[in-house]
């Protein structure tokens, strides 16, 4: 058969991919990866070093302002409320039509003593003013400070219980070490959202700590998936030794790429339909903070469950004294040439029958153990009956 004929045959690579016959080594690079998410985690820390977050008044507590928009739009209101001694605050639009609203907030915590209480009258009035309202159309809150710190301890008290009961459920169901590398991929997430927020000053409300939860429970279900197939894989093929862990966790990689691929676009599509239609067409605005921690939530859970909690896997295997022996043996046979394929691997596995590494010889290939005879004895070698008698 010529190169042509061959290539004509040869399925194209969404075929493969959706058929899981690529052979990506995922493992093998896993210091290209991890590089990667430890130069954009860089990148997030330093910024949240020189500026912080940006957290909602609930989280900080202050004070917020809403009127009916009449034709106002948020950069008047904006302009107005600055120049009336009101120099950070945020305004949002709520609504749409004749409903919609212009909410402004600001970290002002007292609005009866003082120059506090002059500020706020100032502020109403440039408010009513700018969106051609009475004075007592302006509504006003305020959250208090105490009340937000409850906020930030219930947040950080439930991203504690989800971790553990995570770490738990994965240490029964699987293994510690799988724990461990679900929990460190899961940690990832955490400060790839984060960093995202602080670089480009988005602001943190309880919406944000919902969509991180949501996240993280996406990512680790993303994760348990690919551990699913390598415990298969493990199990079905760690006892023919034409494998070492790595390869193994590489084979699983690859036949769940085409689902996790589907899952994650699936998911990130009604996504962008909050961001583009909800935010910016209809002016959902709170939509905003919940719409961007999941945009970046769901990349980067997808990102930490192949090329993050995977490798992390393979390395703490291998450190493991049967796969360092099952490793050390397989580099020392002249005869193994490269890691078996998922179509292969599947094959194999699917006829039942065990098929030792193939060698070359003089460019071609040839199996150096027992083939496979189907409605024979795995024992029976190949020409002769179970009696031992030769075949005419």
């Amino acid at each position: 058969m010529t190169n042509v004929e061959q290539a004509q045959k040869r399925p194209g690579a969404f075929r493969r991919l959706y058929r899981g016959e690529t052979n990506l080594k995922i493992v093998a690079r896993r210091k290209t990866w991890f590089a990667i998410s430890l130069a954009i985690i860089a990148v997030g820390m330093v910024s949240l070093g020189l500026r912080g977050f940006n957290f909602g008044i609930e989280f900080e507590g202050g004070t917020s302002w809403s009127v009916l928009a009449n034709g106002s739009t948020v950069e008047q209101m904006t302009t107005a409320v600055k120049s009336a001694g009101l120099v950070d605050a945020s305004v949002v639009e709520l609504g749409n039509g004749k409903g919609r609203t212009l909410q402004v907030q600001a970290r002002v915590n007292s609005l009866t003593t003082g120059g506090d209480a002059a500020l706020n009258a100032a502020v109403i009035t440039a408010i009513a003013n700018t969106a051609h309202t009475e004075f007592n159309q302006v509504s006003v809150s305020q959250v208090g400070p105490s009340w937000g710190g409850d906020v930030t301890k219930r947040a950080l008290w439930a991203l504690l219980v989800f971790f553990i009961a995570v770490g738990i459920y994965i240490s029964f169901r699987f293994e510690p070490k799988m724990a461990l590398a679900a929990f460190l991929a899961m940690l990832h997430d955490l400060l790839i959202t984060v960093g995202i927020y602080s670089i480009f000053n988005f602001q943190i409300t309880p919406d944000t700590v919902v969509a991180v939860l949501t996240i993280l429970g996406y990512s680790l279900y993303d994760t348990v998936v690919v551990f699913d197939r390598v415990t298969d894989n493990v199990r079905q093929m760690g006892s023919t030794g034409n494998l070492t862990y790595s390869e193994m966790v590489d084979l699983s990689l690859n036949q769940t790429l085409a689902r996790s691929l589907n899952t994650s676009l699936v998911a990130i599509l009604p996504v962008l339909s909050v961001l583009g239609i909800g935010a910016l067409l209809l002016g959902a605005t709170t939509l905003l903070n919940y719409g961007v921690a999941l945009f970046v939530g769901l990349l980067a859970g997808t990102y930490s469950s192949l090329f993050i909690a995977a490798p992390v896997l393979a390395i703490t295997k291998e450190r493991e004294p049967k796969y360092i022996a099952l490793r050390e043996r397989l580099e020392a046979r002249r005869d193994r040439v490269g890691s078996v394929s998922p179509a292969e691997a599947a094959r194999q596995r699917g006829q039942g029958g065990t098929t030792e590494a193939p060698t070359k010889v003089e460019g071609t290939i040839r199996p150096t153990g027992p083939t496979f005879v189907p409605g024979a004895s795995a024992a029976t070698p190949r020409g002769r009956t179970q009696r031992g008698k030769k075949r005419r």
